[in-house]
């Protein structure tokens, strides 16, 4: 019966996805009464960044008249109740307060902030905890953030599209639009999700983009882009000032309006110094939509965590060959004309 509230608990946790970051997404909800007989009594997000957390919210929705019940529910929330002061009041605090009978909870918070804190507060006042229901569960939801703590730099998604051929682009890079409209549409709700979007010189100086979310509602993402000896033209529109701008070279540091160019030593790792810079930046996500160089170097280097793929049904016949894909197969789906396959990085790859 728990499953039950926390996969409705992890449900609500997703409806704040692109709008939390740095924070994790977070569901709760609250039952009352005997195990085969509970009823929600209450439930509630972390809806936005700086905003109320997700147990906050699902305790003020439960209606007056059955606030005395609290003693007698069950909390079930997707991490670790927080235990310290943020942007928001410790909410291992609020449940201690309001006398919950118990928690149920997917999994620990690996924030060192809080890492075990909360659960001991919550058993210190006598409150029950359960951990661990639906841990994997948990874990993919927030896949981002625990990535972000456990191995201190962001997740790295990789996207590409290529044609039923397995060609990325044109012959002497061509630019040509490979994947359909939906498909287009589809990565620009992606780009609202993730903290900031990474491309390389050549996809920067060939295709122009703006990297920036237009087909849909929602929030620009940091720009990324690599420019090692600073060759690129000011005129691109990466370099508009619409939105902040990271531009990683060999050559200065330096920041111009929403333009920040950060310098990094030529006798190191271009991606870990990259990378670790990122992480300093509470960066927690970054989608690639760079050309072969870039994402083959990550391939290589073991710096990635998923893969989507669009496949088309167009035929090139000749051009840019795709990166090999490689991973544990997640999913395959129709979007438009389109097939996407996901895949995630497993130890080995």
């Amino acid at each position: 019966m728990s499953d039950r509230f926390m996969l409705r608990a992890l449900e609500l946790a997703t409806l704040g996805r692109g709008h939390v970051s740095p924070n994790p997404m977070v569901g709760c909800v609250i039952t009352h009464g005997a195990e085969g007989g509970e009823r929600i009594i209450g439930e509630g997000w972390h809806q936005r960044y700086g905003e109320a957390h997700a147990e906050r919210n699902a305790i003020l929705s439960v209606r007056p008249e059955e606030a005395h019940l609290l003693p007698e529910s069950t909390v079930y929330v997707t991490l670790e109740p927080c235990s310290h002061y943020g942007k928001q009041p410790p909410c291992a605090d609020l449940l201690i307060d309001r006398c919950v009978g118990r928690v149920v909870c997917c999994n620990d918070d690996p924030n060192p902030l809080v890492a075990g804190q909360g659960f001991q507060k919550l058993r210190t006042a006598g409150i029950a905890v359960e951990t661990g229901v639906l841990r994997e569960q948990g874990r993919e939801l927030n896949a981002r953030f625990f990535t972000f703590f456990e191995q201190q730099r962001p997740y790295i998604l990789l996207k590409w599209a290529e044609s039923a051929d397995g060609y990325i682009a044109g012959i002497e890079v061509r630019t040509v639009k490979i994947s359909g409209d939906l498909s287009h549409r589809l990565v620009h709700r992606w780009r609202t999700e993730e903290d900031a979007i990474m491309v390389g010189t050549n996809t920067a100086r060939l295709d122009n983009p703006r990297l920036n979310v237009r087909l849909v509602p929602g929030r620009n993402p940091t720009r990324i882009v690599i420019d090692k000896q600073l060759k690129l033209a000011g005129s691109l529109n990466l370099f508009d000032n619409s939105q902040p701008t990271l531009g990683y070279n060999y050559l200065k540091t330096e920041t111009l309006g929403q333009t920040t160019y950060i310098q990094l030593q030529p006798d190191k790792p271009f991606l870990n110094q990259l990378l670790d810079d990122l992480y300093g930046r509470r960066i927690q996500s970054v989608l690639v939509e760079g050309g072969t160089t870039l994402i083959n170097s990550l391939l290589e280097a073991g710096l990635w965590d998923e893969m989507r793929v669009f496949r088309s049904p167009m035929v090139l016949d000749e051009g840019v060959k795709a990166p090999v894909v490689r991973g544990r197969l997640v999913s395959r789906e129709q979007v438009g004309v389109d097939e996407l396959t996901v895949y995630k990085n497993s130890p080995g790859n």
